[in-house]
C-alpha cells in the first residue's frame, strides 16, 4: 500500500477493526503517516482540510504496516 496525502484525516484501525487514531500528517517521500491516538475536534477539522495538525503525541506508521486503505480508513496488519 502506498501512503499518500489523500490519507490525511482518515481513521486508522487495527486488524480487529478497533479505531487506534486518525492521520494528522503524511510524509509521502518517506512513506509514513502520522497518527494521533486521541485527536481533538480542532485537529480533526485541520487534518480534513489538509492542514498540518501534527503534534508531539503523534506517532508514525509506515507503508509495510498497512493492510489496506479505503476511502474512509487505513487498516493496519496488526
Amino acid at each position: 500500500m502506498k501512503i499518500t496525502a489523500d490519507e490525511q484525516g482518515k481513521r486508522v484501525v487495527n486488524k480487529d477493526g478497533e479505531t487506534v487514531g486518525m492521520v494528522t500528517n503524511v510524509d509521502e517521500t518517506a512513506g509514513k503517516a502520522y497518527i494521533d491516538s486521541d485527536p481533538n475536534i480542532a485537529e480533526k477539522i485541520m487534518s480534513r482540510l489538509g492542514w498540518d495538525a501534527m503534534d508531539a503525541d503523534d506517532y508514525a506508521i509506515e507503508q509495510h504496516q498497512v493492510d489496506s486503505i479505503t476511502d474512509d480508513e487505513i487498516r493496519l496488519k496488526y
